[in-house]
């Protein structure tokens, strides 16, 4: 998760997944609050995305949002293995980390966005161009 500074003052907050052997971002949600409900949301787009014979793994740090026990319930019952990353050791979400970077550089850092309704066009469209149009070395075909 992370957040943006909206024009107006207030605060938007980005809650998204992504495939690590693909690369492609399976599920991107926007709110004005970090809270279960956005947790909640991310997990309710990102099992539109799974196949019932998968067993993926969930990276994440250590946040208050995943070690709830509703989430960690949730992710039980969507087959998930969830994987928490030591202290001081974040390696696993190294590529989380890196696609929220990724987001912020060729996109939102370049516009004003004034409230949450554009925050939540700019990363629509912006997922949609990272998945199918940005060309990466680590994308697989």
């Amino acid at each position: 998760m992370t957040q943006v500074r909206l024009y107006n003052g207030e605060w938007g907050y980005i809650s998204s997944v992504t495939d690590e052997a693909s690369r492609e971002v399976l599920a991107a949600v926007v709110s004005a609050s970090p809270n279960k409900a956005l947790i909640s949301a991310t997990l309710d787009e990102l099992q539109t995305h799974l196949k019932d014979e998968l067993k993926p793994i969930m990276h994440s740090d250590q946040g208050w949002q995943y070690q709830m026990s509703d989430y960690q319930q949730r992710l039980k019952d969507m087959n998930i293995t969830q994987s928490m990353s030591r202290k001081g050791n974040c390696h696993d979400n190294a590529p989380m980390e890196s696609f929220i970077g990724l987001m912020k550089r060729e996109c939102l850092n370049r516009y004003q966005i004034n409230n949450l309704e554009e925050l939540c066009k700019l990363v629509k469209d912006y997922v949609d161009w990272f998945n199918n149009v940005r060309i990466s070395r680590n994308k697989m075909a």
